[in-house]
C-alpha cells in the first residue's frame, strides 16, 4: 500500500527544510520518518510524536530532552540528533538515519548469538555508553529496541528518551511516583527506588547480553509487576542453564554485571568494556563482523544458532510498562452470617424464662434508663481513654527525617505528624539540590505536637555573574560596581582591541555571564587601543601610493626634504622613518618618506695638467665617466665640464691629451 495515500504527514514539510518521504517505523509514542533535509541536500530520519501526546507537557518534555540528551553526544555508535522543532501541530526532532534493523529484528530472525557475534553487538554498544557516561546522561532505556544494526555492520545506540543527566547525588529519579521503562531490563534500585545511574545502564547492558546468548530475557511473567518482582528479589541465571557449553568466564560476566547490589557492578560502561575485553582475551575470542542478518529473511536460522523457544511467562517481545508505586490495594470486606429473628436458647438449647419487671416501672421506662447508663458511662470511658493517651504518650510525636527531601514534601510530612514548620530558612550549598531540605532543628525524635520546628532549605550553589553589559565602560566605574554588587576577588588585565577605546573594558576571564563561586578571581581586561602596526617598505613606490599604503595602516605621513640614491630613480620613495627594521609601532605614528631628486651630484675634479691615466683615475674616483681625445701626447691640456662644476654622479667628462 502508498504509504502517501495511506499516511497523512508523508509530504509536509516541515520549518520549510525538511520534506517527509517514507514512514520507517511507528511505535505506540511516536513515528519514525525518512526525510530529505532540503537546505543540505540529504537524507535524515525524523521522529514525530504522536498527535494524541503532543499537547502533555511531560511527553514533550521527554521528546525535547531525548534531542538535547543525544545532541551533547558525538560518538559513531550513538544515531545524532542535529535538530529538534514544532510545526503545523508536530512536534519533531531530526536524527541521523540508519538503515538496517533493530537487534530485536536480528534475535526474532537468528534465535539467539554466538559468544563471539554477542561480543562483536555489545562492544560498540558500551562504547556509545562510554561516551554518555563520561558526558554524565544516563541512558535509563537500553534493550534491543534501542540497539540499531545498520547494513554497514555499524552499531549504534538510538533512543535518548528516557536519558537524563548526573545532577547531585549522581543519580535520576522517577516524577510523580510512576516509573517508565521497559521492564524486562530495568534494574533493581530502578524498580524499588525509581533511581538511575550509570550501574543501571549496566544492568540493562548485561540483561541484553543474556537475551543474545539464550534467545531470550532472564525473568518472565504474566503482568509486568511480575517481572519487576524477579529483578528484585532473584539473581539472573547463569547463560550455560538455558545453553550449555558456554564457557565460565562468561557466566561470571553476565553475574558481574547484573548484581541486585550495584556497588556490585563495574562502574560504568568503560569499565564493563573493559571486563568484555579481558574476557575476550582469555577465551582467545577472535573478533567477528557485526551479524547484520541482511541476507538471512525473517525466521532464518544458522544450524550454530537455533532458536530457544521461550520459556513459559517470557514475553517475545517485551515492551515499555508503566509501574504504579506499590501503595494502595484493594482489599475485600467480609461479613459475617446473622443470628437469625427466632427467640435465643441457652447453652443447653432452653429457653429462659421471660424477665419479670419491676413492680410500678413500666418497660418502656426501664429500657430507656438503660440506655441512657449504657451511653454515660461509654462516654465516660471515651473522656477517660482520651485524656490518658494525651498525658501519656497521645501528645508526642516524632519529628519525620526530613533530609534530602524537596521542600513541599517536608512540609507536609510536618504538618502530618502535628508540627509547625516554623521557621523555614534558605541557604546556600554546594552538595544539596536547590528545593531540598539540607537539615532540621530538632533533627529527629520525640517532641510535643504543635512545637516548631526549624527546617533549612538549599538555595543550590552559590553563584554569580559578572553582567555582559559591563564590557565596553570605563574600568573605574566598572570595578566600583562589580565591588559594590559581588562577592568576588577582581585582577586586572590588558589587552590591545581595535574596537574599545583605552581604558575601557574588553571582556572578563571568567567571562561575562559565567557562575562564579564566592570569592573567585575575576580579571578585568583593559583596553589598550590598537595593536602596533609593522610600517611596510614603501621605497621604490611613487609619494602618493606610499602615503596611501601608509594611511590605510593607520599612519599619519610626513613627507621630508627631498633627497639623492643612485639606486632609487628619480620620483619614487627612498627612505621611510621608522622603517620596517624598527618593528610595529604604535597604532597613529607619525611616519616620514623621502622622495628621491635623482642620483648625487659631484663636483668635477681640476685634472688639466694631468697626465692622462691620473686624470682618468681621479675622475673615476669621483664618479664620473671618462671620454678621452688623444691629440699627439698625453697631457690633459682641456677638460669639458670644467674644474668645479656640479654635475651628477656618472656623468662623462671630456679631457683632451696633447704634448705639455
Amino acid at each position: 500500500m502508498d504509504t502517501a495515500v495511506t499516511d497523512p504527514v508523508v509530504g509536509l514539510v516541515l520549518e520549510g527544510r525538511y520534506r517527509l518521504e517514507e514512514r520507517v517505523a511507528r511505535g505506540g509514542m511516536s513515528t519514525v520518518y525518512a526525510a530529505t533535509d532540503l537546505r543540505l541536500h540529504k537524507t535524515v530520519a525524523v521522529k514525530v510524536m504522536a498527535e494524541h501526546l503532543a499537547h502533555d507537557p511531560t511527553f514533550v518534555d521527554r521528546f525535547t530532552r531525548e534531542a538535547r540528551a543525544a545532541a551533547m553526544l558525538s560518538h559513531p555508535n550513538v544515531v545524532g540528533v542535529s535538530d529538534q522543532g514544532s510545526d503545523q501541530g508536530l512536534v519533531f526532532l531530526v536524527m541521523e538515519l540508519v538503515r538496517g534493523r533493530t537487534l530485536r529484528d536480528l534475535l526474532s530472525a537468528r534465535g539467539r548469538l554466538t559468544v563471539a557475534e554477542s561480543f562483536a553487538v555489545l562492544e560498540p554498544v558500551l562504547a556509545g555508553l562510554t561516551a554518555a557516561h563520561r558526558a554524565g546522561i544516563v541512558h535509563r532505556d537500553i534493550k534491543p529496541e534501542n540497539v540499531l544494526i545498520g547494513v554497514d555492520g555499524v552499531v549504534k545506540v538510538a533512543d535518548f528518551g528516557l536519558a537524563r543527566a548526573v545532577v547531585g547525588t549522581g543519580q535520576t529519579s522517577q516524577t510523580g511516583g510512576v516509573l517508565i521503562g521497559t521492564v524486562a531490563y530495568l534494574s533493581p534500585e530502578q524498580l524499588e527506588r525509581g533511581r538511575a545511574d550509570a550501574r543501571s545502564d549496566i544492568y540493562a547492558a548485561g540483561i541484553v547480553l543474556y537475551e543474545m546468548l539464550t534467545g531470550h530475557p532472564p525473568f518472565g511473567g504474566d503482568t509486568p509487576l511480575a517481572v519487576a518482582y524477579q529483578h528484585v528479589h532473584h539473581d539472573v541465571p547463569a547463560p550455560s542453564a538455558e545453553v550449555p557449553g558456554l564457557p565460565w568466564q562468561v557466566d561470571e560476566l553476565v553475574a558481574r554485571t547484573t548484581r541486585r547490589d550495584p556497588a556490585g557492578r563495574p562502574l560504568d560502561a568503560g569499565a564493563f568494556l573493559a571486563e568484555l575485553n579481558d574476557v575476550r582475551t582469555d577465551l582467545g575470542i577472535e573478533p567477528v563482523p557485526v551479524p547484520t542478518g541482511q541476507s538471512a529473511g525473517p525466521g532464518t536460522l544458522r544450524p550454530t544458532n537455533r532458536p530457544t523457544r521461550p520459556r513459559p511467562g517470557h514475553p517475545s517481545n517485551p515492551g515499555t510498562a508503566v509501574l504504579a508505586d506499590r501503595g494502595a490495594r484493594s482489599g475485600r470486606t467480609s461479613t459475617l452470617p446473622g443470628m437469625g429473628a427466632g427467640p435465643t436458647t441457652d447453652v443447653h438449647g432452653r429457653r429462659p424464662a421471660p424477665g419479670r419487671p419491676r413492680p410500678g416501672v413500666p418497660d418502656h421506662v426501664r429500657r430507656r434508663r438503660t440506655r441512657l447508663l449504657i451511653a454515660v458511662i461509654l462516654l465516660m470511658a471515651v473522656t477517660v481513654g482520651a485524656v490518658g493517651w494525651w498525658l501519656g504518650s497521645g501528645r508526642w510525636t516524632d519529628v519525620p527525617a526530613l533530609t534530602g527531601k524537596q521542600e513541599s514534601a517536608a512540609i507536609d510530612l510536618l504538618q502530618d505528624a502535628g508540627l509547625d514548620p516554623d521557621p523555614v530558612v534558605q541557604e546556600w550549598s554546594e552538595e544539596v539540590p536547590a528545593g531540598v531540605v539540607i537539615s532540621t532543628d530538632p533533627a529527629t525524635g520525640e517532641v510535643i505536637r504543635g512545637t516548631d520546628v526549624r527546617v533549612v532549605v538549599s538555595k543550590g550553589p552559590e553563584r554569580y555573574t559578572v553582567p555582559p553589559e559591563l564590557v565596553g565602560l570605563p574600568v573605574d566605574e566598572v570595578e566600583a560596581r562589580l565591588q559594590a554588587d559581588l562577592p568576588i576577588q577582581i585582577t586586572r588585565g590588558e589587552a590591545f582591541d581595535d574596537q574599545v577605546p583605552p581604558g575601557h573594558v574588553v571582556a572578563f576571564d571568567p567571562a561575562a555571564g559565567t557562575a562564579l563561586k564566592r570569592d573567585q578571581v575575576v580579571t578585568v581586561v583593559v583596553s589598550q587601543g590598537r595593536a602596533p602596526v609593522a610600517v611596510p617598505d614603501v621605497t621604490g613606490q611613487t609619494p602618493e601610493q606610499a602615503t596611501s599604503n601608509l594611511e590605510a595602516l593607520g599612519f599619519v605621513v610626513e613627507r621630508i626634504e627631498d633627497g639623492r640614491s643612485d639606486q632609487v630613480d628619480q620620483g619614487e620613495v627612498m627612505a621611510v622613518e621608522p622603517g620596517p627594521a624598527a618593528g610595529p609601532v604604535a597604532y597613529g605614528s607619525t611616519v616620514r618618506i623621502q622622495v628621491s631628486a635623482g642620483v648625487p651630484l659631484v663636483t668635477v675634479p681640476d685634472v688639466v695638467g694631468l697626465g692622462g691615466d691620473e686624470a682618468a683615475s681621479i675622475l673615476q674616483q669621483a664618479g664620473l665617466e671618462v671620454e678621452a681625445t688623444r691629440f699627439f701626447g698625453n697631457r690633459v691640456l682641456r677638460q669639458s665640464p670644467a674644474a668645479g662644476e656640479t654635475v651628477e654622479r656618472g656623468t662623462s667628462v671630456t679631457i683632451l691629451l696633447s704634448f705639455g
